[in-house]
């Protein structure tokens, strides 16, 4: 079955050199899977965190769903990545290296449930961040001679 992507964090890859990638069913709540599935999610300041021999999900932004009524859900709010045991070590012991962090980089749909998919990411310098764009922009520039 086909994978609908609701949120992408294009600004990961932006930022960071995505090493691993992890993926990891959410914690939701009702309101917040029928917003999800409408597409108001967004995982712009999000990161991964592992605490206690859990992952969360920190600063993910879903909207309230459009057909509540006054008892919704909060929009920013720590969520539960479902994760096994070893996994969630072995994640952990690589965020204790240095320089090392998790970003999320895209939500979706997976047969029905709400998957997050994130990395293992080192933080790119200035100077990586402009060969990426200059390659960015080499790539653009081939893909419109072909098209001409």
């Amino acid at each position: 079955m086909k994978n609908t992507v609701v949120a992408n964090n294009k600004k990961a890859f932006h930022e960071y050199h995505i090493l691993e990638t992890y993926e990891a069913g959410v914690q939701l709540r009702g309101s917040e899977v029928k917003s999800i599935r409408e597409g108001k999610a967004s995982l712009k300041e999000s990161y991964v965190l592992v605490r206690k021999g859990e992952a969360w999900l920190r600063g993910a932004h879903i909207s309230s769903y459009s057909h509540t009524g006054f008892e919704g859900h909060t929009a920013v709010r720590n969520r539960k990545l479902l994760l096994h045991k070893k996994e969630i070590q072995k994640i952990s012991s690589k965020l204790a290296e240095k320089g090392l962090t998790a970003v999320p980089t895209k939500l979706y749909l997976k047969n029905g449930l709400i998957k997050l998919e994130f990395g293992l990411a080192k933080g790119k310098k200035l100077h990586d961040k402009r060969e990426s764009k200059k390659k960015r922009d080499v790539e653009r520039d081939i893909q419109r001679a072909l098209r001409a």
